[in-house]
C-alpha cells in the first residue's frame, strides 16, 4: 500500500481559485446563492469558495449538508462519531444551490446529498462543485465546476487534505488499497 502525492498546495489553491472564478462568472447576478459543503470533505472547500466569492463581490449563504442518513451503504459504514450535521443558513426554496465536495467518484454521495437537500425544500437549481473528479461514475452525475481531474485505478483511494490552519499543508494523494468486500 503506497501513498503518492498527486498535487501540492500551490496547484490545489490555483484549482480552488479557478472553481471560484467560474462560479462568480456564472452567478454574478444570482440573488439567492447558497453553498452547501457536503460533510465532511466539502466543508472546508465551501468555506474557501465563499471567501473567494466574497472577494469577487458575491454574497452567498454557506452551510453544511450531512448525507449520513441517506447513504445506501449505511449498514456497512455506520455514521461516524465525528460528523457535521446539516446546517442551512436560509430557505432552500427558490435558492440556487451549489453542492460542494472534495472528490467525485461513484456519485452515491451526490445522490445522498440531493436526497437530504430536498428534505429541506425545493431549490430553483442545484449545481455541483468538486475539487477532484476521479471518474468511475456509477450514477449519472457530472460536476458543474471541477478544479482537477485524476485518472486513477478503481483500486486507489484519493485523499484530499485541506488544512484549515495552513493552506501550505494542503495536498492530494492517492493510496492503493486491497478491497475485501467493499464497493465504492
Amino acid at each position: 500500500m503506497g501513498t503518492r502525492i498527486q498535487h501540492d498546495a500551490k496547484r490545489i489553491n490555483a484549482a480552488i481559485e479557478s472553481v471560484a472564478t467560474a462560479i462568480a462568472t456564472r452567478h454574478r447576478s444570482t440573488k439567492n446563492l447558497l453553498l452547501l459543503g457536503i460533510a465532511n470533505g466539502g466543508v472546508e472547500l465551501a468555506g474557501r469558495l465563499e471567501q473567494l466569492l466574497a472577494q469577487a463581490g458575491l454574497t452567498c449563504g454557506r452551510g453544511t449538508i450531512d448525507t449520513s442518513f441517506h447513504r445506501d451503504d449505511i449498514g456497512r459504514h455506520p455514521i461516524p462519531k465525528e460528523f457535521a450535521p446539516t446546517v442551512i443558513p436560509h430557505d432552500v426554496n427558490g435558492a440556487s444551490v451549489i453542492l460542494v465536495d472534495d472528490v467525485l467518484y461513484s456519485g452515491r454521495t451526490v445522490k445522498a446529498a440531493l436526497d437530504e437537500l430536498f428534505d429541506h425544500g425545493r431549490p430553483d437549481s442545484v449545481e455541483l462543485a468538486v475539487l477532484v473528479d476521479r471518474g468511475g461514475r456509477r450514477m449519472p452525475f457530472a460536476p458543474s465546476y471541477c478544479g482537477l481531474t485524476l485518472d486513477v485505478p478503481a483500486s486507489d483511494k484519493v485523499i484530499v487534505r485541506l488544512d484549515p490552519k495552513s493552506r501550505a499543508n494542503d495536498s492530494i494523494a492517492t493510496t492503493s488499497y486491497v478491497a475485501t468486500d467493499r464497493q465504492p
